[in-house]
């Protein structure tokens, strides 16, 4: 990668983009006093430019805007303006391309603004890539498959390690790696991950089931049991990437050992026999009773 589009990224990208800052004040933005420590180069300009002629980055990493916070700041728009300007890079035909500020473009949109402030600047593909990634990860935007896919990218379009990758985006070796793990997932348990149903590390955990119809099924049941990560470890810790067993038999047996381990905390708790009957959809639980007298009792402790 040419030297110039290494430049800007440290704290002076962290001010060009900070959101959080711009479009919640009311008292304006010195952007070009700002703009002092991203060594900006003599082709680079700021010029007011249409909504309609600038464009989304297709491989932009993050895929997800809350709609909420995008009316937010919409809002706060139409009110003040853009203060920052958006960051954008020249296409062949006369149109430009977002390489940072989509989320103020869109703003905008919703807003009806006709015009809005760029700065331009002639970028290669691997400088948009980690531009727009480093300035969504200094954000924390990005959910943790966005966050994945966008290193995997990284990685493939600037022909660089995970090491340098982590240096690059100021993260240690072991969180890219393990974020870099998420992106073996099954497309359906990457979307459970997505809309929040599913930690990171119960998504790491997964990785383990390598079936993809298998992985679906346990998270599905995760879910459904509410189970923290240390019971989800526990379950899949007995399963061998190497065994090749049907879906039905492979996820039934790690119910029956979870409702094991429940016949006997609640066989415990009462003093008798617990056994637990699964069905396909329902089940039942049988509690033994020895007189009148025990059932009494039995009943008083499930009173408690």
């Amino acid at each position: 990668m040419a030297s110039k589009s290494k430049k800007g990224l440290g704290r002076g990208l962290g001010a060009l983009f900070d959101d959080s800052k711009s479009e919640k004040s009311s008292e304006g933005f010195d952007f070009l006093s700002d703009l002092s420590d991203t060594e900006i180069a003599d082709s680079d300009s700021i010029k007011m430019i249409k909504v309609r002629d600038i464009e989304p980055n297709k491989n932009q990493p993050r895929k997800t805007f809350d709609k909420e916070k995008l009316e937010i700041l919409s809002s706060s728009i139409a009110t003040h303006g853009i203060v920052q300007p958006i960051l954008v890079k020249p296409n062949i035909n006369g149109t430009y391309m977002i390489v940072a500020g989509e989320r103020r473009w869109r703003a905008a949109k919703l807003a009806k603004i006709k015009e809005v402030p760029c700065v331009i600047r002639q970028l290669d593909e691997p400088a948009v890539m980690e531009i727009a990634l480093i300035e969504n990860l200094q954000r924390e935007d990005l959910n943790p498959i966005e966050e994945a896919e966008g290193y995997r990218r990284l990685m493939e379009t600037c022909e660089l390690t995970q090491e340098e990758v982590a240096e690059k985006v100021g993260r240690s070796r072991s969180a890219v790696a393990n974020s870099l793990r998420l992106n073996n997932l099954s497309e359906r348990v990457k979307q459970m991950v997505i809309d929040g149903k599913l930690s990171q590390g119960h998504a790491r955990a997964l990785l383990s089931i390598t079936d993809d119809n298998e992985q679906f099924e346990l998270a599905k049941f995760i879910i459904e049991k509410g189970l923290n990560v240390r019971q989800v470890e526990k379950l899949v810790s007995d399963t061998s990437e190497n065994k090749k067993k049907p879906k039905t038999k492979q996820v039934t047996g790690m119910m029956k050992k979870y409702f094991s381990e429940v016949e006997n905390d609640l066989g415990s708790r009462l003093g008798t026999k617990v056994k637990i009957s699964e069905g396909a959809n329902k089940g039942k639980i049988e509690i033994e009773y020895y007189s009148k007298d025990d059932l009494e009792r039995i009943l008083f402790e499930l009173k408690k």
